[in-house]
């Protein structure tokens, strides 16, 4: 990938240090320029799809992205531009509204483990269990003693995944107040856009510290060396899914997945003897 390669420890929460969101930079970019960066993302998409058939194949592990954020941040732009080179055969993408009757009769993570990508597959989830932290959290929809057991049931519930197979890659796609405004004018200038723009995001705009708060709270006690946060920067969209990009390739080569040995002898059928 040449002068294109990110250094994503920076963007690395894992439990060992404090959280301040003030010290991230939204508009963070390496000193790296978008010249370049398209060709980088076609090379990590080419990768991912080679690392994904064997992932597939050797059905062993399996892969999971969650994506949070501020609404505006660009979850949706991120999955079709980072997602566009896998196999749909071998993605699974999950979106987490308000949790129905069926979902609320149960307890809170119920929902989210049956989405679980399966062995050999990769999941991604736009918007996640951390939603009952975060805007639960806000809106005290939870009490300070129920919110403090899920953060810990969550730590549980992804070291079982991480024990049982399943990789996780926990981001938080990064913006500024400021950055949010302007998407939102955008969206409201665009007929295209239109459909996006709620009027109750306003209100949620208004709690922006409380989510920043709710956030911090989330990062620093949900992070772990297993199961990592990356306080992605995300107003330059081309830095923002070459990071992303990057963590998948980076993650699924260090699982290694191997294709299966063949369950016959390939000497038994020399290609040419084949009618």
């Amino acid at each position: 990938m040449g002068s294109h390669r990110i250094d994503t420890t920076p963007f690395r929460i894992d439990g060992t240090r404090p959280v301040h969101l003030s010290d991230f930079d939204p508009a963070e970019t390496q000193g790296l320029e978008d010249k370049g960066a398209k060709k980088a993302l076609g090379k990590n998409q080419e990768r991912l799809y080679g690392l994904q058939e064997r992932l597939y194949a050797e059905h062993k592990q399996s892969l999971l992205l969650v994506l949070q954020a501020m609404d505006t941040a660009g979850k949706d732009s991120t999955i079709r531009s980072v997602m566009s080179g896998i196999n749909p055969q071998g993605c699974r993408i999950y979106s987490f509204k308000a949790p129905n009757s069926q979902e609320l009769d149960r307890d809170f993570l119920w929902r989210v483990h049956e989405r679980v990508p399966p062995k050999g597959h990769i999941g991604l989830f736009n918007r996640s269990h951390y939603e009952d932290v975060l805007i639960v959290r806000v809106h005290g929809w939870a009490s300070p003693e129920v919110l403090e057991q899920r953060y810990t049931q969550i730590n549980a519930f992804e070291q079982l995944l991480t024990d049982t197979g399943t990789r996780i890659i926990k981001v938080m796609l990064n913006i500024s107040k400021d950055y949010q405004l302007e998407r939102l004018r955008r969206r409201l200038k665009r007929p295209d856009k239109l459909w996006k723009f709620n009027p109750g995001d306003l209100k949620e705009r208004e709690r922006w510290a409380d989510y920043m708060e709710a956030y911090e709270k989330a990062l620093q006690r949900c992070a772990t060396p297993s199961a990592p946060w990356y306080v992605v920067p995300a107003e330059q969209r081309w830095f923002r899914n070459l990071l992303i990009s990057q963590l998948l390739v980076d993650t699924l080569e260090d699982m290694n997945p191997q294709f299966p040995p063949a369950e016959f002898d390939p000497k038994d059928y020399p290609p040419e003897s084949l009618r």
